[in-house]
C-alpha cells in the first residue's frame, strides 16, 4: 500500500474577505474530491484571506498510480485562473516506511 500526500499553497486573486476566500476555495476542494478519488481539505493559512493551504491525499496499490493521481490534482489547480499556485510539495509513503 502507497500513501501520498500533496500540499499545495495557493494565492488567491482579488479576494478581500475570509467570506470571498472560503467561496474561491470550497469549488476547488470539491472539484478534486469529485473528479478523482482522494481526499482534500483546506488545510492551512486560515486566518489569510488571499492565501490558502490545500491538503491532498490518495492511497493505491502502487506507487505509480499514487503518482498520477497527485499529478493531475496539481495540474487541476495550477488550471484555474484565480488562482496562483505559489509552491506544491508531496510526500510518499510506501510498504518499507
Amino acid at each position: 500500500m502507497y500513501v501520498g500526500a500533496l500540499e499545495l499553497d495557493l494565492l488567491l486573486g482579488d479576494v478581500h474577505s475570509l467570506k470571498q476566500k472560503r467561496s474561491a476555495v470550497r469549488p476547488v476542494v470539491a472539484e478534486l474530491r469529485k473528479r478523482f478519488e482522494v481526499a482534500a481539505a483546506e488545510a492551512g493559512h486560515l486566518d489569510l484571506h488571499r492565501r490558502a493551504l490545500i491538503g491532498v491525499s490518495a492511497v493505491a496499490a502502487d506507487a505509480g498510480h499514487v503518482t498520477d493521481v497527485l499529478d493531475a490534482c496539481e495540474r487541476l489547480v495550477a488550471g484555474r485562473p484565480e488562482l496562483e499556485l505559489l509552491s506544491a510539495r508531496r510526500r510518499l509513503l510506501g510498504p518499507d516506511d
